[in-house]
């Protein structure tokens, strides 16, 4: 089985690090030893960059999941492949990145400041949104940014902690997202916390990137509210240059 150290998990701030190539797969893809690159999972999508070794260099467009936890890093159409057991240097679209973090990260804060269930999201580098179960449209808009902006000022820590399947089960509680099921099958479930134990703002499953204060998230702005069937309400936000 071919498996890759998540090195995101240790560190998502690291930009640029060596690894050595497992294999190719049958479509295409690359799978390393190690990746410092996202693959595609709860709304946030897998990381690009480049890989460079020593006869050559290829452009890494996404990163997704493969069979039994592989990690495939998926080149450009047309480009040349390192060959297996090759050292090489994992260079991350890093601006790309931490869009995502930033906006994952305020996402997180959105379902506070909207306690309601979440039937689906999306991120990008620049905004991203979720899809709440609110039958009717919020009043008052502009509170809502203007609490969310409250929450992001405070620069509250961002950290994560790790609890088992059946801690989670017994906490049903934590599950806001309806339509991604938290991160299982490892026996461990990682929790992403806003704030301190003892001041928490957010606790909740998820796999994704974050920040490490909600301060860097800077201004934010929300923008259309969409309705989405009979029950369901789509909040899109918007990261302000």
């Amino acid at each position: 089985m071919l498996t890759s150290e998540l090195l995101f998990r240790k560190d998502t701030y690291a930009r640029m690090t060596e690894a050595q190539v497992l294999t190719h797969t049958e479509q295409g893809g690359i799978i390393l030893d190690r990746t410092l690159f996202y693959a595609t999972g709860g709304g946030q999508p897998g990381d690009s960059g480049k890989l460079l070794w020593a006869e050559g260099q290829c452009e890494i467009t996404t990163t997704v999941k493969g069979e039994e936890g592989a990690i495939l890093m998926i080149p450009a159409e047309g480009s040349d492949l390192p060959p297996e057991g090759a050292t090489v240097t994992q260079v991350l679209d890093w601006d790309r990145r931490y869009g995502h973090m930033r906006v994952h990260t305020a996402l997180h804060l959105l379902s506070v400041v909207i306690p309601l269930e979440v039937t689906g999201g999306s991120i990008s580098a620049e905004k991203g949104r979720l899809d709440f179960n609110m039958p009717e449209a919020p009043k008052d808009k502009q509170a809502l940014q203007d609490q969310l902006q409250a929450l992001i000022d405070r620069d509250l820590q961002v950290t994560e902690d790790w609890i088992t399947d059946a801690e989670l089960d017994a906490n049903p509680q934590l599950v806001k997202t309806m339509s991604v099921s938290p991160p299982r099958g490892a026996g461990q479930v990682r929790l992403v916390r806003i704030g301190t134990e003892d001041e928490q703002v957010d606790l909740q499953p998820c796999g994704g990137t974050h920040v490490k204060r909600t301060g860097e998230i800077g201004r934010i702005r929300l923008g259309k509210v969409e309705k989405k069937g009979k029950q369901n309400r789509r909040v899109y936000l918007h990261l302000e240059a």
